[in-house]
């Protein structure tokens, strides 16, 4: 017989056991004491009647906490939740959680990124490709926890689920007898090895991510971030914070970053849900709300004082020619223009300032890290101009402009990413409307045409997408590229930062063509 375990239950009784505990010892010390005020003292050395009774019961709860405790540990190996606390926090190198052999972690098509090996009797946790895969698949090892997919997809890769009472029983006698090593259960994930490897090579010795992934069902294909670290060389050297490169941070998924003129695609979307159509004057000495402030302005200009020329301006542009050339100065004044209500609604249509969950279990949740809109002072009109044009206070992740490509890629509906092949898709939230999404797609379509991502054209794959060169108080530009392939049926959508990389077009687009290309060879894009 097969009992269930729902652990919400669990949790809701243990919680209520640990109030009455408390409860009834606060209850029986205020008994204690009042009866002593009637005693005295030399009754106290042997407790004779009223006050006999509540000491034996407060002995007897102490012993039953006592054998609670006892059977938690002598007992634990029957429990899923002891084990997959054990192996999470436990770090005794002499530890019976660790002999279970994992089930291996495999990719969308079954290559093995993660698998278990009995070595001179002891289990070790081998990972074929190591630092490829470390930001996704993470790592489990007994001094120093788990991480990653190793650590909220635990209980399945132990061999069992929450709500098996059976199969735990099982495997706790497995442990206690050790007639011989429990296995656990394979997980195959949506990621493709092959894009996974390309992206992390594309990237080289420069710190960026690259999230790649299918805007119709949330399918994560590629989430790389470098440098990173061996899962298979986990050593205290590693958490001291000596390496500059931060290879324990995922950019992916933590990193925080302006998204540069890839947010104009937000932009965009607000003026088009606003029935924008007419036209904006863009001069060459550029834009601002106060003679207090710098003027913003367009990349032209710069590239003419460098050369020693004079830029005339781009004089009065469209959205859909302010897109393709990037113009900060058209969409500062849009930003502007409708205000700070309407721009802190789209970003909370936009979801910017929730936390979005790729996986959750009740051993864990990975979650992205939490974007920065903040709502600005109604004031502070240059602040609002800057956020219009991807800089000043706002910040993303690189997964988080994934998701946003993907939603003006299926009709104007974000689904929400996952990474576990199998599970179902959900969606996230719509962040346009499907009219918006359907005139927004084809002028991204432009953008690579006849605009800033005019380099990575290919005419037998037409992507569509927004590049971006982001502004790093820290220094050189950050090199962005937010877009999807193929335009007119999207079938993966893709972001690619570069850290410190200069032009989007020049360096972030590149790989992004790159990957659209090869998952197209891969089948992941239909002819």
């Amino acid at each position: 017989m097969n009992a269930s375990l729902d652990p919400e239950v669990w949790s809701v009784l243990r919680l209520i056991l640990q109030v009455a505990f408390f409860v009834a010892v606060f209850a029986l010390l205020k008994s204690m004491y009042e009866v002593r005020e009637f005693t005295r003292l030399r009754h106290l050395a042997k407790p004779t009647g009223a006050f006999r009774v509540p000491t034996i019961l407060l002995v007897l709860l102490f012993l039953g906490l006592l054998v609670y405790q006892a059977t938690w540990q002598l007992t634990g190996v029957f429990r899923p939740e002891f084990i997959a606390f054990m192996q999470l926090h436990d770090r005794r190198a002499f530890n019976p959680a660790h002999w279970i052999q994992r089930g291996r972690i495999l990719d969308r098509r079954g290559e093995v990124l993660a698998y278990s090996e009995e070595i001179l009797g002891k289990v070790y946790r081998i990972y074929p490709d190591g630092p490829a895969f470390s930001p996704v698949v993470g790592y489990t090892q007994p001094m120093f926890g788990a991480t990653g997919m190793e650590a909220v997809a635990t209980v399945h890769l132990n061999g069992g689920t929450a709500a098996s009472l059976e199969n735990w029983s099982e495997l706790g006698r497995q442990l206690v007898i050790q007639e011989k090593r429990p296995r656990g259960q394979d997980l195959t994930l949506t990621l493709d090895a092959d894009l996974q490897r390309l992206a992390v090579e594309r990237l080289g010795e420069r710190r960026g991510a690259v999230v790649l992934l299918n805007p119709n069902d949330g399918a994560i294909r590629v989430l790389a971030s470098v440098p990173s670290y061996d899962p298979n060389q986990i050593t205290p050297a590693l958490f001291q914070g000596g390496d500059p490169g931060s290879p324990l941070l995922n950019r992916a998924t933590q990193g925080l970053y302006p998204p540069g003129s890839t947010f104009k695609i937000a932009l965009a979307s607000l003026a088009l849900e606003q029935g924008f159509t007419g036209t904006l004057d863009c001069p060459a000495d550029g834009f601002t709300t106060s003679a207090r402030y710098r003027k913003i302005r367009d990349h032209e200009y710069y590239s003419a004082r460098n050369n020693g020329t004079l830029w005339k301006g781009s004089g009065r542009l469209n959205l859909t020619q302010a897109l393709a050339k990037s113009s900060n100065v058209f969409f500062a004044q849009l930003g502007v223009r409708y205000g700070h209500d309407a721009f802190d609604a789209m970003t909370d249509r936009f979801q910017l300032n929730r936390q979005i969950r790729l996986h959750e279990s009740p051993y864990g949740v990975w979650a992205m890290r939490t974007g920065q809109a903040p709502r600005l002072d109604r004031s502070d009109r240059y602040g609002l101009a800057q956020m219009s044009i991807g800089q000043g206070q706002l910040l993303v992740t690189p997964a988080y402009m994934a998701v946003m490509a993907g939603a003006v890629a299926n009709q104007g509906l974000a689904m929400t990413p996952r990474l576990i092949e199998g599970e179902p898709p959900r969606p996230l939230a719509r962040f346009m409307s499907e009219a918006v999404a359907g005139k927004l797609a084809p002028m991204l379509r432009k953008v690579v045409t006849e605009g800033t991502g005019r380099g990575i054209d290919q005419p037998t794959l037409a992507i569509a997408g927004k590049t971006g060169t982001a502004q790093n108080p820290q220094g050189d530009s950050h090199s962005w590229f937010v877009g999807f392939a193929p335009a007119e049926r999207p079938e993966l959508a893709v972001a690619v930062l570069v850290e410190q990389g200069g032009y989007g077009s020049a360096v972030a687009a590149p790989i992004a063509r790159d990957l659209l290309l090869r998952a197209r060879a891969l089948g992941l894009i239909r002819e």
